[in-house]
């Protein structure tokens, strides 16, 4: 894959990925910002292929960030109670 298209890839899970509440949106989610991704890349003249070849399929890196988020940030709320 590319340089052009991995920096494209990083950058652009780096902006849109933001933490979902629960496995069924972050699915849905994860398969919307997917086409929307694929787009993009083809307006930046990036094949979807060249992305495929290097990370497989972009649904599934996508939600699994999502995962990534929503536990981190669940993560987060524990550290922060206090008296635990």
């Amino acid at each position: 894959m590319s340089e052009h298209a991995i920096e494209f890839l990083r950058g652009w899970i780096g902006e849109k990925v933001q933490c979902q509440p629960s496995p069924e949106r972050i699915e849905k989610q994860a398969e919307t910002l997917a086409k929307e991704c694929a787009a993009k890349a083809a307006e930046a003249g990036i094949p979807l292929e060249d992305i495929q070849e290097e990370v497989g399929d972009i649904q599934e890196l996508i939600a699994s960030r999502l995962e990534e988020a929503a536990e981190a940030e669940e993560d987060e709320k524990n550290a922060s109670k206090p008296g635990e």
